[in-house]
């Protein structure tokens, strides 16, 4: 072949390589367009079953219009990640309908400026986004309506919600497949619906717990004074930091649980959000109000244990808290971080969480007798001890929790499932339709904490553009549906709660700073001991000498002050070299943790690359001289 047919040949040969790179591209687009591999530990990317089982189980058909400005967005500067996080949501989407035999309809919609499928995303109360110098509007996010005009709406998907995706799709279909809420009653002393602040003249926002619950169940907040009986339509009541409630409302809350209701009590021996004493003209009443709750006489006929004076410490799950700007945090052995390990992972309630957050929490148990069964579902670890929860109102510096600590090496139940035949608190009462006993078996859930329930514990607050968004840092509000779920019957969205957060802990650099923490802490006892005993010999050397001498410190005097600044400085070095030990701890372990993601394991995909081909080069050796 001459040069010039060989350039030819090799011009045509790109021309149909290049012709079949773009088929193979066109078809693999078309064919396994959707298609991934999830190769993450908590197969974020897969469709759980408890979704598969939601858009499986509609009943009537749904409507989903997914609005997303493609065009508008497309001319962004930095709108690459929006548009990929849009694709993302619109195949999620269409696997969901895919899924739903024909009952989920997907419209996908892109609202052109001044167009009718605007005015039709605005009516929807989706938010628009201004963007650009011409302020075009920008709408990212879903309505759905179902078969009766009911409708509901995702008014923007968060980029950072991405791993609440799932459950935020989920979540809507449910509700738009639900002919009736079911109906949970509401008796609290805290202020869950915001309560009026008389200083700033403002109504804060109900508690998002709350807010959630209401998307999903009719909340009916019940009034105590003056109950007498609880509605047959509340199928779970909630008892939240029961104080000074009267017999007529015990009796109430008795006979409905003896009737079969679930019952869900929060009580509390020191409740951060119980506004008890607070008087603008008396500030210290409300540091020596009582703000402890407690079920009591229910308690007792139940045989359930708890002491409303007593509130749970742990070393293992102690949370770092900020106590003054400015200042390091510090770790407070009342306010727990409780992993999975806390965790009942044989409950529906707690067995998917993975992060609880709990402020100066009691402990629950059973006395001996009892005629229910307690099934843990939040325990403390084995560093943990019972203290005193007045302690902990006149303790501005939480360090002072460690002087005197001494874990018990016993785990205290923080919550718990009470199941069996409940026996009634009024035995002295009779009538129609009084019942001594519970007929069949029933469950009662109990929290020895309600600051669980609060936002700052886990959840961060913000304004965007006028609507209220919400970003969970822990799994304090999928544990409050939980539970109302479980004990409501309905349960399949906890599966896809349970896959909400992505938050993934580095637990062995955790362990780090607790061992260098307590290193701390034990040289700066000691330097506090040594501090104490040197003021105590100065004290002594002032009281030895004459009147009139007070102010002019004898040559011994100068000698022990020396000697202490000089130990002073000493320890102070030790203090800098825990702390540099410390942070050379965790740059180790993050040097090493860099080269195993970035270096060891391509390095060792190469080697076994390497190794399949030499051996495969090393058989097909062999065989030809075999055959020779």
């Amino acid at each position: 072949m001459n040069p010039a047919n060989r350039r030819s040949a090799t011009v045509g040969t790109l021309v149909l390589l290049g012709i079949a790179l773009v088929a193979v591209l066109l078809v693999s687009n078309l064919l396994l367009r959707g298609l991934r591999i999830d190769l993450t530990q908590n197969r974020l990317f897969t469709v759980s079953e408890g979704t598969r089982e939601i858009v499986r189980g509609i009943d009537e058909p749904i409507t989903l219009y997914y609005f997303f400005s493609d065009r508008v967005s497309a001319d962004l500067p930095q709108g690459q990640p929006l548009r990929a996080y849009a694709t993302r949501v619109r195949e999620l989407l269409e696997e969901l309908a895919g899924l739903s035999r024909g009952k989920l309809v997907l419209r996908v919609i892109d609202p052109l400026p001044f167009s009718e499928e605007e005015d039709r995303a605005t009516s929807f109360g989706l938010t628009p986004v201004p963007v650009g110098r011409s302020g075009e509007n920008l709408y990212f996010g879903l309505a759905g309506t179902n078969a009766t005009d009911g409708q509901a709406a995702i008014p923007f998907f968060q980029m950072d919600k991405e791993a609440f995706l799932e459950y935020d799709l989920a979540k809507l279909v449910h509700e738009l497949d639900q002919v009736r809420k079911p109906v949970v009653g509401l008796i609290s002393a805290l202020p869950m619906s915001g309560s009026f602040d008389p200083a700033m003249r403002t109504l804060p926002e109900p508690w998002v717990a709350l807010s959630e619950l209401r998307q999903l169940f009719d909340v009916r907040e019940l009034t105590a004074t003056g109950l007498s009986a609880i509605d047959p339509d509340i199928g779970v009541l909630l008892l939240v930091h029961p104080k000074e409630l009267s017999d007529d409302t015990l009796y109430a809350i008795d006979q409905f649980v003896l009737r079969g209701g679930r019952l869900v009590v929060f009580v509390d021996p020191l409740s951060d959000a119980d506004e008890s004493g607070n008087d603008p003209q008396n500030p210290s009443a409300a540091m020596f109000a009582n703000r402890s709750s407690d079920l009591a006489r229910l308690f007792r006929a139940w045989g359930v244990e708890y002491d409303p004076g007593k509130v749970v410490l742990d070393a293992r799950y102690a949370a770092q808290v900020s106590m003054q700007a400015g200042r390091p945090p510090v770790r407070h052995l009342a306010i727990l971080a409780l992993g999975q390990e806390a965790l009942n992972d044989a409950e529906a309630i707690t067995g998917v969480l993975s992060t609880v957050n709990v402020s100066a929490a009691g402990a629950i148990g059973l006395a001996e007798g009892s005629p229910l069964q307690l099934v843990p579902l939040i325990q403390s670890s084995g560093e943990s001890a019972l203290a005193d929860a007045e302690r902990l109102k006149f303790m501005p510096d939480p360090s002072g929790l460690f002087a005197d600590f001494q874990p018990s090496g016993e785990r205290h139940v923080l919550a718990g499932r009470l199941h069996g035949v409940f026996p009634t608190a009024f035995p002295e009462r009779a009538g129609e339709g009084h019942l001594a006993e519970s007929a069949e078996p029933g469950n009662v859930v109990v929290f020895a904490d309600t600051d669980l329930l609060t936002d700052r514990l886990w959840v961060q607050v913000q304004n965007f553009l006028g609507q209220r968004l919400v970003n969970a840092f822990a799994n304090n509000g999928d544990l409050f549906i939980n539970t109302v779920d479980t004990l409501g019957g309905s349960s399949a969205l906890i599966g896809v709660r349970g896959r909400a957060t992505s938050a993934r802990p580095f637990t062995t650099v955790e362990a780090i700073q607790r061992r260098a923490e307590e290193r701390f802490r034990d040289t700066e006892r000691q330097l506090q001991d040594e501090l104490g005993e040197t003021e105590r010999r100065l004290n002594e050397l002032q009281t030895r000498q004459e009147p009139g001498q007070a102010l002019i410190l004898s040559a011994e005097q100068r000698t022990e002050l020396e000697r202490f600044r000089s130990r002073q400085l000493e320890i102070r070095r030790e203090l800098r070299q825990v702390r540099r030990q410390l942070d050379a701890d965790i740059d180790r372990l993050g040097s090493w943790l860099k080269f195993i993601n970035v270096w060891l394991l391509p390095v060792l995909l190469t080697l076994a690359v390497a190794g399949l081909v030499y051996w495969r080069r090393r058989r097909r050796r062999e065989a030809t001289a075999a055959a020779v």
